[in-house]
């Protein structure tokens, strides 16, 4: 089975992933699964339940371990022994249940874990007025309308809670952003909102890996598509010369030719 092609040489790889393999007793997850991630695009990963898509990304963001396989993170061989690991070198990850405390405020949740502080030794305190501060410019950054970051998160819409976890995901995530079904709970609306933002990264050179299964939105905002099968990378499309129905019948199979750009 044809697996994801290289690239051109003149592309900027931020990511790439070759012969990825993970198992879990005896269920093999990944079968020498392969990725490649170029720097300011959006790359959808796509493939049906069990596919493979979850384990991949916990593999790239430290959650799991592969079993053998290869990651290089800008050119540089890494193995991540947790998602902190992850998380210090600037890939962020936005998860389906968000990760967002309800009964902290927008600020907090913006810097849980990141706390500005002042003073010295055991004097420090928390820099509460540079938080708020600083949360509302990055909110402001991204057009994102939380009328204030004072207000806790239990308030909030599920869009305004989505809006939340991806600003800070992008806020942080330096290198890369993944977001895992992303718009899976929300309206139109509250939808358009969430790929707006993921546009505006893209705009700004930031690079986002989406998992997702719905292939219009696949359509609207990724540049290149990667799709997955049974634990391995069988196709990768650019999204200009790709179709939502070829998409589809590459994660089922029923396309079953060539895996090439």
């Amino acid at each position: 089975m044809a697996t994801e092609v290289a690239l051109c040489g003149d592309i900027d790889e931020l990511v790439r992933i070759r012969g990825l393999a993970k198992s879990f007793d005896a269920v093999q997850a990944l079968r020498k699964a392969d990725l490649t991630l170029v720097r300011g695009q959006v790359t959808a990963l796509l493939g049906d339940n069990g596919a493979g898509k979850s384990t991949l990304v916990r593999c790239l963001t430290g959650v799991h371990p592969p079993d053998t396989g290869t990651i290089e993170i800008a050119g540089e061989p890494t193995r991540f022994h947790s998602p902190e690991d992850a998380r210090r070198i600037g890939i962020e990850t936005v998860y389906q249940d968000l990760a967002l405390i309800e009964d902290l405020t927008v600020w907090q949740n913006l810097f849980l874990r990141r706390e500005i502080v002042r003073g010295f030794g055991p004097f420090r305190v928390l820099h509460k007025k540079a938080m708020r501060a600083e949360a509302a410019e990055i909110l402001a950054g991204l057009q994102i309308d939380i009328p204030t970051v004072k207000a806790t998160v239990r308030r909030m819409s599920g869009g305004q809670r989505q809006s939340i976890a991806i600003a800070r995901a992008a806020h942080w995530g330096r290198m890369l952003v993944v977001m895992d079904e992303p718009t899976a709970a929300l309206g139109v609306r509250e939808t358009a909102a969430v790929e707006s933002l993921i546009a505006q990264l893209r705009a700004k050179g930031v690079t986002v890996l989406l998992i997702s299964h719905d292939m219009a939105q696949v359509m609207r905002v990724a540049d290149v598509a990667v799709v997955m099968r049974r634990g391995t990378t069988v196709a990768r499309r650019r999204i200009s010369e790709a179709t939502a129905d070829g998409l589809v019948a590459l994660i089922t199979g029923a396309d079953l030719g060539g895996a090439r750009e």
